[in-house]
């Protein structure tokens, strides 16, 4: 097995373990971490070149929620028909992750990142809104307005993830010279 493929291993291990520590809860809460799932597919797309990597973390995340409701007693208000645009919301971010490989300069990561979070935030709740069958009364300004709340949580808890790694990497460039 060549160093590449044991990184990629490593790499995908961690990203399998962070999402099933902190998946259970979305915003998280004072005893646990939010959900790192949205910083999950934007690193696997960054850092797994094997695009099979997305099904096994869809399957993931699937497979939690799975457990959360039947068996930790997690609302099941969010599984509905308007749940299957979890499956293009993080394939959005894998995808961005995969344009962030062609950008070396972080401020523009960090751009494509924040851009691809915002995207997915929407393409999430419009398919909430025009598929569970919850908001058939609710038109489409007032769900926007019911919606906004969650938007600076839902980007930071992504944030509190790519911010350290991009921090990290940042400081490993700066002293990628001096080690030459």
């Amino acid at each position: 097995m060549t160093n590449s493929r044991i990184n990629q291993g490593l790499l995908a291990a961690a990203l399998i373990a962070l999402m099933g520590a902190t998946r259970f809860y979305h915003f998280g809460t004072t005893l646990h971490l939010p959900d790192a799932s949205l910083a999950v597919f934007l690193l696997a797309g960054l850092w797994l070149r094997d695009a099979r990597w997305l099904a096994a973390l869809l399957l993931q995340a699937a497979a939690i929620d799975y457990l959360a409701i039947t068996q930790f007693g997690v609302s099941d208000y969010c599984v509905t028909p308007g749940y299957t645009f979890l499956l293009p919301t993080y394939a959005l971010l894998w995808a961005a992750g995969r344009g962030m490989q062609r950008v070396s300069a972080w401020h523009l990561q960090a751009a494509i990142a924040t851009a691809a979070v915002s995207a997915a935030f929407v393409l999430s709740n419009v398919g909430f809104y025009a598929f569970s069958g919850r908001y058939t009364d609710l038109g489409a300004a007032a769900f926007a307005r019911e919606v906004a709340q969650y938007y600076l949580p839902y980007l930071t808890s992504a944030a509190i993830y790519l911010a350290p790694l991009a921090l990290a990497s940042a400081l490993l460039r700066l002293r990628r010279p001096a080690l030459a």
